[in-house]
């Protein structure tokens, strides 16, 4: 009893703090009720009551080996005793060898990288890196992308958490997205929105090809929907860059290192990007750790030339040593095997969810990176909440996932989409334990259902 008094305190005592100084992200901060974390293993992590909860959400869809892998744990503690950090002009060991293995794991001749502190840095240095070498300074980004929150990253951003930081870097320009379910185009046949290229053109068309530097976009859509490109959607913006000299750019930081059952999302559509920015699970943030990595192409324009970016900590040692450890363990484990088994599985239990539950709209996803859109009305579509819902207008998903946090499971929404994107190493168990949880609170979704 008295242990699990100090762990109540220690609880108690790691709140009140966080309510006296810390500023969280994206948050009202005296509207917030975090939960205190004590720790983690595997798929789970628990508060400092000793409740255990199975995190069906991989913290920020980032944490693809789960919690405390221990051979990534066991590389960070070599490193750290052998040397903490060293700057980035000098060669590292880990950071030389992870390079090379990003390389090897990367789809075409993606072989040279430019470690960044996170997704975010990676984003901002691909579209400066495009500007230097087309000489152009427009880009294109979609709406429903999410690429980062830095001054540069936010304004490639499309969806309202830029309304905050605007005006933001000049010279970026919308595209439409592919969103087959709610398609802005109204989807006819065939439809140059969810086709891609013809979309793309027309932009071109208004703003003049000459001046485009680069298109960016994450290559399946991740926090904003979860959206999964039709099929010939990437091939066709593909070929229309190649046509006019544009640079593409696939942001895989969310979908990136195995999250759909391929080492890349690209893959699944046999395209190549000229530059592809990656974060997250290339280490599953145990140290804070992003990249761009580019063509050889791209490389050889610039190899001879001055780069005009840098970063204090890029390439730092502790993280380079996670990112090592991480590759290995996946090729080790079959962690990408793994994904693909599960997304197969998940591919036929969620489409019988959706038969038990009215007010699933629409399923979507790859290997462990699926969506669910909530709606009240399948027939008209209308969603649970608002578009960009806050308040009492977003209580239906809130209260979704409050019940399921009380049940014990940890869940990743954004507007009326419930997110299954679990750690990497889950197994089926598990799955069965989180999908029975969801089975359960999507009854609260259901009440709002018309009849």
């Amino acid at each position: 009893m008295a242990a699990v008094a100090a762990n109540s305190e220690a609880g108690r005592q790691v709140l009140a703090d966080d309510r006296a100084y810390l500023i969280h992200s994206w948050s009202v901060q005296s509207a917030l009720s975090p939960l205190a974390v004590a720790g983690g293993e595997g798929r789970y992590f628990w508060d400092y009551e000793g409740k255990r909860y199975l995190d069906f959400a991989s913290q920020l869809v980032n944490l693809n080996l789960g919690h405390q892998h221990p051979k990534v744990v066991a590389a960070i503690k070599e490193q750290a005793d052998r040397l903490c950090t060293i700057g980035p002009p000098m060669a590292n060991d880990r950071r030389s060898e992870l390079a090379r293995l990003v390389a090897e794991v990367m789809p075409g001749d993606l072989s040279h990288t430019f470690f960044t502190n996170g997704g975010a840095e990676a984003n901002e240095n691909a579209v400066k890196l495009a500007r230097w070498v087309t000489g152009r300074h427009k880009v294109i980004a979609r709406y429903r992308s999410y690429h980062g929150a830095t001054a540069g990253a936010i304004t490639l951003t499309g969806d309202p958490r830029r309304w905050h930081a605007e005006p933001g870097l000049p010279g970026v320009v919308r595209l439409l997205d592919p969103y087959t379910y709610r398609c802005p185009a109204g989807h006819p046949d065939p439809c140059p929105v969810c086709s891609g290229g013809p979309h793309l053109e027309e932009i071109l068309q208004y703003e003049g090809p000459h001046t485009v530097a680069a298109v960016i976009l994450e290559t399946v859509t991740g926090t904003n929907g979860i959206i999964v490109p039709p099929e010939g959607y990437l091939r066709s913006i593909r070929e229309t860059c190649s046509r006019h000299g544009i640079l593409l750019i696939f942001d895989e930081v969310m979908a990136g290192f195995g999250r759909t059952g391929r080492w890349f999302a690209c893959e699944h559509w046999d395209v190549v990007p000229d530059i592809i920015t990656t974060a997250k699970g290339i280490n599953s943030g145990y140290v804070p750790l992003g990249a761009m990595t580019v063509t050889d192409a791209v490389y050889d324009s610039i190899k001879d030339r001055y780069f005009a970016g840098g970063l204090t900590y890029s390439g730092h040692p502790l993280a380079c040593a996670a990112g090592v450890a991480s590759i290995k363990a996946f090729r080790e484990e079959g962690v990408v095997e793994n994904v693909a088994a599960l997304g197969d599985v998940l591919a036929g239990e969620l489409p019988r969810l959706a038969e038990r539950h009215p007010s699933i709209g629409d399923v979507r996803g790859l290997g462990l990176f699926w969506g669910l859109e909530l709606v009240r009305d399948r027939g008209t579509r209308e969603p649970l909440v608002p578009f960009n819902a806050t308040g009492e207008a977003a209580a239906p998903m809130a209260r979704i996932s409050k019940a399921a946090l009380e049940r014990g499971l940890y869940l990743f929404t954004h507007w009326n989409v419930i997110g299954i994107v679990p750690p990497l190493t889950i197994t089926r168990e598990e799955l069965d334990e989180g999908l029975a949880i969801l089975d359960e609170v999507i009854e609260l979704a259901d009440e709002h259902c018309v009849a």
